[in-house]
């Protein structure tokens, strides 16, 4: 797999990995995560994915001239707790789930470690869904990740979406 800065023309690529690993969860009946609609058709998750294109942190993995992964790094998100020190946060990432097995998310995690480094940064950030059975959470720890704080997202007529910070100290 090769790694290279994405831009707009990627915004697509990145959505349907989205759409496709969404349309993995809802068929395993793990609709608590994402739900169950397209990120394709959500005009709040198409900006968030072009403002990531356009800031200079989406990346894309790509195999024989195919997307089969991105990872977004940048400042966190709103809706996570403030670092205490410099980072580097992974704010997306995603693999083509036709590749599952493949350790890509695990090298796409190595790109961002070593984008850290070069910016000076000695902590990498990430947060993931922390509900259903916790296989998110123990994916990021597996990959040298150690749980930081828990938080919660509310959502309208719904559950609050559960998540848990994770850090990894470079």
């Amino acid at each position: 797999m090769t790694i290279r800065r994405a831009g707009r023309d990627d915004v697509p690529a990145v959505l349907a990995l989205l759409d496709g690993a969404t349309e993995w969860l809802v068929a395993r009946g793990r609709t608590d995560q994402w739900g169950t609609a397209a990120h394709s058709t959500s005009p709040r998750r198409v900006e968030q994915i072009t403002s990531f294109a356009d800031d200079g942190g989406l990346w894309v993995g790509e195999t024989d001239g195919r997307v089969v992964g991105a990872l977004a790094v940048g400042a966190a998100l709103d809706y996570v707790p403030p670092a205490t020190e410099p980072e580097l946060y992974v704010r997306l990432l995603v693999t083509d789930r036709l590749s599952a097995g493949q350790d890509l998310g695990g090298i796409l995690l190595e790109h961002a470690r070593r984008l850290a480094r070069e910016d000076g940064a000695r902590m990498l950030r990430v947060d993931c869904f922390a509900g259903g059975d916790g296989a998110l959470v123990r994916y990021y720890e597996k990959q040298g990740f150690t749980r930081d704080a828990e938080f919660a997202v509310p959502r309208v007529n719904d559950v609050d979406w559960l998540g848990q910070v994770l850090v990894q100290r470079l």
